[in-house]
């Protein structure tokens, strides 16, 4: 992809400002600077709002928030409201816990490729590194060797090597037919023209799991190839309970018939929102 396309940032989130404020600062801090970033809240409260606005006076790069009322976990519905405002011909999708290195746009740039999604890695962080990052509003993408080594002694850090080295595009990285494994909604990219063939991501699926999963199945079965983004586009993702997990079943039989049908559309994607209004 050329220098000049402009990519749009889609960042979820939901209740958690202080873990927000770092993955914009992350944004902020990028060294690819042809890009908008779109804040999909998913019906979180003021303090969300006031960081957006607080960190939009200083943005290098457009800053746009769009919310809906709490209704539950709509994660696909609220990635939508996001699409439809997006101006970028790309987007990666990022989550509100997961803070990008500073090339984090830069590869995903380098990485895409006509009719192909882009399914990204993160890095896991423990419950004491994330109290210090969101105490001290901490850099993380910018701390050195020593500090990784010293998380990674403490079992802060599940993995350091991605955070020094990149491996470059390269056969490897494509993924012949559809995969579960890798699929990560926190880090996913495609072409704005792919996501709109399939209708966007499908708000049927409500509570926690497998809407990415949705999403990838049926750009797999529109003919959109996937490549896997290890080593080039880890986002480092902050701890956090884990998330009710009693929607999984119903999803994850959904992505199934997915699979069985070949449907490539969203029941409920981006033109039953605009048709809404």
């Amino acid at each position: 992809m050329t220098h000049d396309k402009l990519i749009t940032v889609i960042v979820s989130t939901y209740n958690r400002p202080d873990a927000l404020e770092l993955v914009l600062e992350g944004c902020l801090a990028q060294t690819d600077r042809a890009f908008e970033i779109i804040v999909a809240d998913d019906g979180s409260g003021p303090a969300t709002r006031e960081v957006v606005e607080r960190i939009k006076r200083r943005s290098p790069v457009p800053l746009t928030h769009v919310w809906h009322a709490d209704d539950g976990f709509r994660l696909a519905a609220i990635r939508n409201k996001a699409i439809v405002q997006a101006r970028g011909e790309y987007l990666i999708f990022l989550d509100g816990d997961c803070v990008p290195q500073r090339d984090f746009v830069a590869r995903h740039r380098a990485l895409a490729a006509p009719r192909t999604v882009v399914t990204g890695s993160r890095i896991l962080l423990g419950p004491r590194l994330t109290a210090l990052a969101a105490a001290r509003h901490l850099p993380l993408a910018e701390q050195s060797l020593a500090f990784w080594l010293r998380q990674r002694a403490t079992g802060q850090v599940n993995k350091i090597a991605p955070l020094f080295a990149r491996l470059p595009d390269m056969a490897r990285r494509n993924v012949q037919g559809f995969v579960w494994r890798g699929i990560k909604g926190c880090n996913l990219a495609a072409w704005r023209s792919d996501v709109v063939a399939v209708n966007g991501f499908d708000g049927s699926f409500v509570g926690w799991g497998h809407e990415d999963a949705d999403f990838v199945a049926r750009l797999h079965n529109a003919g959109v190839v996937r490549k896997k983004g290890f080593w080039a586009t880890e986002v480092l993702h902050l701890w956090h309970p884990e998330a009710s997990r009693g929607s999984e079943g119903p999803n994850h039989a959904k992505v199934l018939a997915r699979l069985a049908d070949r449907s490539t559309r969203a029941q409920e994607g981006l033109e039953e929102l605009t048709a809404a209004g």
